[in-house]
């Protein structure tokens, strides 16, 4: 056989070989010609498909293959790999990588079949001079270490309608997926902010300031921070479950040392390390969507998702601040934060694997197994790649995107400042309420409903945004700019609630002026939140992974920063112009999404470094 032809042909062992050899010699009927395979076969130099060649290696055991022979139903039946023919009604002649290709652990910019962790084709396996001579790519990468022998490797697809496949799964137990995900980020940003309904237990128990106790919130935000880096990586490499189920594990556990702790520093210490390995739960709840969404329905189950990360810390004040006040229990709240870290443990441990290339790999080993051929791989084992551009993807680009996208920048100062005044409001809050109506901390909480509310009414929203959205993009080519209608709309809310806050703010008015302030708020950060993430997304598609590791990174600094002197900042410029100052500079971040609806794509084109970046391992 020429080393031009498109089907990949091995031969069995010698059992297989013998015994398909026996039963073609015992058989007196003729096949019957099928002149669709004949003419496949004719356009590759062969002169007749080889349906009783014993040297053909399926990819199942002897008995099926004898059965498909016999029967002889399709061509797919009879072939182990698809042709450069069959791959044109099954794979598109553009290839594209999804978000959740393994950025991190592959070389991206020498693959040439990004689709394959998507694709889905009759036989599941595609040999690489295949999907070369279906996409016309005229050289192979250079690959030194590869090239012996490059040519005889075959890919492993998804098999058509696989129910392997997480895109294949039924809608109801994808939305418990989803639904089961939002509440793992929920649970982790709670027990980000728990400790603020009980700071005052803090204080007794370890003799501290207030600014010390407040430490026990912003350390674990910054642990947020350094997970990720980890996380993202490691899920790539060796999927989603097993890490959700180490970190979550340690997570659940660490809560033991916070409750019993004798210590202030031991209480920071173990803090920390629960924002540490509480992050997993962030940084993959939203792949773990992609996983299973296929990109039609993506973006209604990411606008339900998209309250999850910022309506979670609002629970721990709202819970914790009943616990302070009646249950007089410092360990308490972090048991109470166990058993919530613990049950999810459980629920998202008992989810399958939704990662595609980690499926993918485990059935190529599987299959390497049952045949022999050390030549079936999928592209991400083929192209691994080294430690080295794995540290350079994960440390060093999101830090060099961060120094030279402008672009990148501005739009992380907004999210940066919506987080951060999210979580100065759980140290504002107590200072106003306090002062004002001499408020305990159980009825302090119950002032933070409204800002759930107006999420709530931002997740009626953001269904009809990602609709508009789909109407805008069958008009003409889509743009990231299409993206920030949603932080258009919900820009003013944030500016206007804390208007409303400071100018509420005295004791002749009563605490609905106030607490009415979280209705704008909560509806414009969700907005806000769903649009500009989108827009990071598609502006910086083929290095997302790192525009959203330097996104996480940036967050976090401001969420953990602010709590640190929003205190003294309410008690040195009083309760009325601390929260004015907080609006005026929303007021100006406003021009933003504005600016970059209409002036971004110039701005992407004479500000933009990412390309380079994208293909830097060059």
């Amino acid at each position: 056989m020429s080393a031009n032809d498109c089907t990949d042909e091995r031969p069995l062992d010698s059992s297989s070989a013998s015994t398909i050899a026996d039963s073609s010699r015992t058989s007196t009927d003729k096949p019957e010609s099928h002149p669709i395979v004949e003419k496949d076969f004719a356009s590759n130099g062969l002169s007749k498909p080889p349906r009783e060649d014993p040297h053909i290696n399926f990819p199942f055991n002897t008995q099926d293959a004898l059965h498909d022979i016999s029967k002889t139903e399709t061509r797919h039946t009879l072939y182990r790999t698809e042709t450069a023919e069959t791959l044109e009604t099954q794979l598109s002649r553009q290839a594209t990588a999804d978000v959740n290709f393994p950025f991190a652990t592959e070389i991206s910019d020498r693959a040439e079949f990004p689709d394959e962790y998507t694709a889905e084709t009759a036989t599941g396996l595609v040999p690489v001079k295949s999907i070369r001579s279906f996409r016309r790519i005229p050289t192979a990468p250079t690959i030194p270490e590869l090239e012996k022998g490059e040519d005889e490797i075959e890919y492993v697809t998804f098999k058509i309608a696989d129910p392997e496949n997480p895109m294949n799964w039924n809608n109801f137990f994808k939305w418990y997926i989803t639904l089961m995900v939002s509440l793992l980020v929920i649970a982790v940003a709670f027990g980000s902010s728990c400790v603020t309904g009980g700071l005052g237990l803090i204080e007794e128990k370890y003799h501290v300031s207030l600014e010390v106790s407040i430490l026990t919130c912003s350390v674990m935000v910054v642990g947020f921070a350094v997970g990720p880096l980890a996380w993202s990586p490691l899920s790539e490499q060796f999927g989603r479950r097993p890490i959700y189920f180490i970190s979550l594990l340690l997570y659940t556990i660490f809560n033991i040392p916070c409750a019993l702790s004798p210590n202030i520093g031991g209480l920071i210490v173990c803090r920390f390390l629960c924002g540490v390995f509480s992050s997993s739960g962030l940084v993959l709840a939203g792949g773990t969507i992609a996983d299973i969404w296929p990109m039609a329905h993506r973006g209604n189950a990411i606008a339900y998702f998209a309250a999850a990360p910022y309506c979670g810390p609002v629970f721990g004040p709202l819970i914790c601040g009943f616990i302070h006040i009646y249950g007089r229990r410092l360990d308490l709240i972090f048991w109470v934060n166990m058993a919530f870290a613990g049950a999810m443990f459980v629920i998202i441990s008992a989810i399958p694997e939704t990662y595609a290339p980690v499926i993918l790999k485990r059935r190529a080993v599987r299959l390497r197994k049952e045949t022999g051929n050390p030549n079936i791989m999928t592209e991400q084992e083929r192209l691994k790649a080294p430690l080295s551009e794995i540290i350079r993807t994960v440390l060093v680009r999101p830090v060099m995107l961060i120094m030279t996208e402008p672009v990148l920048d501005l739009m992380n100062l907004y999210i940066v400042l919506i987080y951060s005044l999210l979580y100065a409001f759980f140290f504002a809050y107590p200072v106003i309420f306090q002062d004002l109506y001499n408020y305990d901390d159980s009825v302090i909480g119950l002032m933070f409903i409204p800002i759930l509310i107006g999420a709530l009414f931002a997740l009626v929203t953001t269904p009809l945004l990602e609709k508009m959205y789909t109407k805008t993009i069958s008009r003409h080519a889509p743009t990231p700019e299409d993206r920030l209608i949603g932080s258009m709309i919900g820009a003013p809310f944030v500016p206007i609630a804390l208007f409303i806050l400071g100018a509420t703010s005295y004791k002749h008015i009563i605490w609905v002026g106030p607490s009415s302030a979280g209705l704008a708020f909560g509806y414009g950060m969700v907005l806000i939140y769903f649009s500009v993430n989108n827009y990071i997304i598609d502006s910086y598609e083929k290095c997302a992974a790192s525009a959203l590791a330097a996104k996480v990174f940036t967050r976090s600094a401001g969420g953990a920063a602010f709590p640190l002197f929003t205190t003294q900042m309410y008690h040195r410029l009083g309760l009325q112009w601390a929260s004015w100052l907080l609006a005026f500079i929303s007021l100006a971040m406003v021009v933003i999404p504005f600016g970059f609806y209409r002036y971004g794509a110039y701005l992407r084109s004479i500000w933009g470094n990412s390309a380079k970046y994208a293909n830097d391992a060059k």
